[in-house]
């Protein structure tokens, strides 16, 4: 895609903040034109940088009070192939690969404990799952997107 620069990190990040201006909105708050906005913004979906547009939903709000995070042990290198199976549950909102004693961790949400229970054992029983931590996230401090106006 090449090089973004300042104009494309202020429209991403006005985007971020609100995703539903038009181009003409965005263009008359960064002082730029309604042209210039549409050719940047079509040209960073097309590489890739701006991959869709949503709702930011809270969770607990919508019913979902119950929000964990679950480090995986996973043996055997079939680790993407479990990643690919937890990403599939509807409560999964993250998995990440990382480094330390586990090798993923999975962010996810749940309204009732019985699901969240059903979850961890259906997780816990696939094959090359060697261990599991739960974590329970008590309180949300802070929470945010990357900034990219600087």
């Amino acid at each position: 895609m090449g090089e973004m620069d300042g104009t494309d990190m202020r429209i991403l990040d006005h985007l971020q903040k609100r995703g539903r201006d038009s181009y003409r909105d965005i263009a008359r708050s960064l002082h730029i034109s309604p042209a210039t906005v549409m050719k940047r913004v079509k040209r960073l979906e097309a590489g890739g940088v701006i991959t869709g547009y949503g709702a930011f939903v809270d969770l607990e709000k919508a019913g979902f009070n119950l929000n964990v995070i679950v480090d995986v042990r996973v043996a055997n290198g079939k680790l993407h192939q479990i990643e690919g199976k937890i990403a599939k549950h509807p409560n999964v909102l993250a998995v990440y690969d990382n480094t330390g004693p586990f090798d993923s961790t999975v962010i996810a949400s749940f309204k009732k404990r019985s699901d969240l229970d059903r979850f961890l054992k259906r997780l816990q029983g696939y094959d090359f799952v060697e261990r599991t931590e739960t974590k329970l996230i008590l309180n949300t401090i802070y929470k945010r997107g990357l900034m990219f106006a600087r």
